[in-house]
């Protein structure tokens, strides 16, 4: 995979070679002016896509799936919640389909409903770091805000709940090097994802639902939103899929034999 070769650390120091090599060809031969532009700008445009692209593991390594899994098993993510509107009904149909999940939380809606939050934890389901505002700027914080979003809402979960979240997902999929500095300096794991749903976009149900289902299959990790009536209706249809292809959802955590939960 393309993404995967090209980290931070490949393209950084090649950039500048190339760059060194034709200023010292230009000391003897005329180069135009639009050879360093498209140097610059590739470089750029790299940057900017693994920035974006949480499985490039350009800047950090996210993850994203497990490619040895020998079990029937996928597990389904949920960002951005929990929502008092939706978060319960998901709750329900994955006791209803006996299916286990991952919900990447965000600390501020935690602050706001505990209940939810102590409820997906007695179900069954893990949850994660999702920063504590998931403000839309979040991408451009330094690394001074950065650690004080994950580590509120490290402490906000901790407080509700007792337990210390070992699991970060990027908030937007956005990575760079001071979320890549907070996440060593916490310790904690980043969580991608390899099958995402894009159910927060104007796709119609069966859209979303079928671009999960032509592609999902054992050790895979499904990104949805526990934030529409949308994605409520997806999940119902897909957990009914998962039944249908003897595929079984578990929590992000048993997928990737990592631990959900750390003692500090």
């Amino acid at each position: 995979m393309l993404g995967g070769l090209l980290t931070r650390r490949v393209v950084y120091p090649t950039t500048a070679l190339v760059l060194t090599a034709l200023i010292a060809y230009d000391y003897f031969y005329h180069i135009p002016w639009f050879i360093y532009v498209l140097v610059v700008l590739t470089w750029f445009l790299i940057t900017l896509c693994g920035s974006f692209f949480v499985r490039w593991n350009f800047h950090l390594t996210s993850i994203s799936s497990n490619k040895n899994m020998d079990k029937n098993w996928v597990s389904i993510t949920f960002d951005d919640g929990p929502e008092p509107s939706f978060t319960p009904i998901m709750l329900d149909l994955l006791k209803k389909y006996e299916a286990k999940a991952t919900f990447f939380c965000i600390a501020n809606k935690v602050e706001k409903h505990p209940d939810i939050v102590r409820r997906i934890i007695a179900e069954g389901h893990t949850v994660g770091n999702h920063t504590y505002s998931h403000s839309r700027s979040f991408g451009f914080y330094g690394v001074t805000e950065v650690e004080q979003e994950l580590q509120k809402a490290k402490d906000t979960i901790k407080e509700i709940s007792g337990l210390t979240m070992n699991m970060y997902r990027p908030a937007f999929g956005v990575t760079n090097p001071s979320i890549e500095k907070v996440v060593k300096k916490l310790k904690v794991v980043s969580i991608g994802w390899n099958v995402r749903s894009l159910d927060t976009t104007p796709r119609t149900e069966n859209m979303v639902l079928k671009r999960i289902t032509s592609k999902v299959k054992k050790g895979d990790v499904i990104l949805l939103h526990d934030t529409s009536d949308k994605s409520v209706a997806v999940l119902e249809r897909l957990l009914v899929f998962l039944q249908q292809k003897n595929l079984q959802s578990v929590p992000v955590d048993q997928l990737l034999g990592i631990k959900a939960y750390v003692q500090d």
